[in-house]
């Protein structure tokens, strides 16, 4: 892989003055056909070899083309903000909309590579770093994301004195950092985990490419050429299979609703007295120092009219208003639907000590969006292993996940709608959308328990709610967080 690299390949002036106007029109052009499409982004993955001269060619590569459409994105230890959430949280959160052009360095790579290419490795963390890559960028390029990844390499005594030449002139001995200056002592190394993780890591829908270092000239005109290919390519590689799909084989469904006990009630005084008591537990539990080291997460869904709004008051009673946050969600926006499902959902995973409490949320894909034909079947049905991986990730990160489904039967569901309509303070909850969802009523059951049975897992179980009797479910609710909580304390 590293052949041609380490043999030190060179440009002449000329040539590469032949190149550059060519290389310079066609990148310009091949951009602002991407902006103009707009149907996918293009992400670029820098790494390799320190003092390889990676920033000067991407500086190069801004000037060559309209930076006002590039990001680049550069990574080095995780912000304060970053280190209270999952490890993927920073990218997942500034990735580039379609037409776009985003640059990272510090990936996602940055702690596999240094894993790998110490004097003991781990080998149990670097399956795990190279199984989350692959999950990770199979998800991207499912959704709309078209990747490159460009690995700067030179042979041992290229890169030293390349060091060397740049630390003797004042106008460029800034570019050389410590970490250049130890490359030599550990190059063999470098080289050997260099080569494991690009092997086990390059994909169709996510290549890496070498590109030779030890000349300015041919460095920048292979930069240009790879980035130029990945322009022009009339679409984004299709994703052979996506690692995060759920196992293959066929699930049995089960009608998970229909067995649910709706006729279950609780008297206002028992309602009372529980409800204090449970509201007292939460109050505690999130004001411990254990909590400090975690998160929650709450979702809510079900039908409408089943109670999501009064189950979610009566947990923030509990709280203090500066530690929550409501997430009402609703159709994506157009900066949303112009990147992958979950960004949005992404962004707002909360910090450590913080609650995050979703109305609706990211099973959106697999209900509403299902039913009405908003997604096409493989989106879907994709759908399912990618939440998983999602709350899997929160899950390793502290996050306690807590999914509720408030579930009515028809009859109840047509009663709090005609009350609505005759209310003056409810009647803004009732819309058109509601009624015509009402008589889909049995494909959003079908793709409710499809949802429950393929994404309830022990990291982020769902918890099913019976709501005719809105006491009850209040109460079920609130012990399922209390219960939750503690048990993590």
């Amino acid at each position: 892989m590293f052949s041609e690299a380490e043999s030190d390949p060179s440009l002449s002036k000329e040539r590469f003055k032949a190149q550059e106007v060519r290389l310079r029109t066609a990148l310009l052009q091949a951009q602002y056909a991407l902006l103009q499409r707009a149907d996918r982004s293009l992400l670029i993955v820098v790494a390799g070899i320190d003092g390889a001269g990676k920033g000067d060619t991407i500086n190069l590569l801004n000037e060559w083309m309209d930076p006002r459409h590039i990001r680049t994105l550069a990574y080095g230890e995780p912000t304060p903000e970053a280190a209270q959430r999952p490890p993927l949280w920073r990218y997942w959160n500034e990735l580039p909309p379609r037409g776009r052009i985003g640059i990272v360095f510090g990936s996602w790579y940055a702690p596999l590579l240094a894993e790998a290419g110490r004097k003991h490795p781990r080998e149990r963390r670097i399956e795990e770093g190279i199984a989350q890559a692959r999950r990770f960028e199979a998800q991207l390029a499912a959704n709309g994301v078209q990747l490159i990844k460009l690995w700067y390499h030179l042979s041992r005594d290229a890169q030293a004195v390349r060091v060397e030449r740049l630390s003797a002139n004042p106008a460029t001995a800034w570019q050389v950092a410590p970490v250049d200056r130890k490359v030599n002592r550990r190059f063999g190394r470098i080289r050997d985990a260099a080569k494991r993780v690009l092997s086990q890591t390059d994909a169709p829908h996510a290549p890496w490419e070498v590109v030779p270092s030890a000349d300015d000239p041919l460095r920048t005109v292979r930069t240009a050429e790879a980035v130029l290919r990945a322009l022009r390519r009339r679409a984004a590689p299709r994703v052979a299979r996506v690692h995060t799909s759920p196992p293959s084989g066929r699930l049995r469904i089960p009608d998970l609703l229909a067995g649910l006990d709706y006729g279950a009630r609780v008297e206002k005084d028992a309602y009372e007295d529980q409800l204090a008591q449970l509201q007292s537990r939460l109050a505690l539990a999130v004001r411990t120092p254990a909590f400090d080291q975690r998160s929650l997460v709450l979702v809510f869904e079900g039908q409408d009219a089943a109670g999501k709004g009064g189950a979610i008051r009566r947990v923030t009673h509990a709280l203090d208003a500066r530690q929550f946050d409501i997430l009402p969600i609703a159709a994506p926006a157009p900066h949303e639907l112009a990147r992958p499902h979950l960004w949005r959902f992404w962004r707002n995973v909360p910090a450590q000590g913080r609650i995050a409490i979703f109305d609706r949320s990211w099973y959106g894909r697999v209900l509403v969006e299902r039913v009405e034909r908003l997604a096409a079947p493989a989106e879907w049905r994709r759908a399912y292993g990618e939440i998983n991986d999602f709350e899997a990730q929160l899950s390793a990160n502290g996050a306690i996940v807590v999914k509720f489904w408030l579930a009515v039967t028809p009859d109840v569901q047509l009663e709090r709608f005609r009350e609505r309509e005759a209310s003056p303070f409810k009647n803004f909850k009732i819309t058109p959308d509601d009624w015509r969802n009402r008589k889909k009523w049995k494909a959003y059951a079908d793709a409710a328990n499809e949802m429950i049975a393929r994404t309830s897992t022990a990291a982020a179980p769902w918890r099913l709610v019976a709501a005719n009797d809105k006491r009850h479910a209040r109460l079920q609710v609130l012990r399922y967080v209390v219960e939750a909580l503690e048990a993590h304390a």
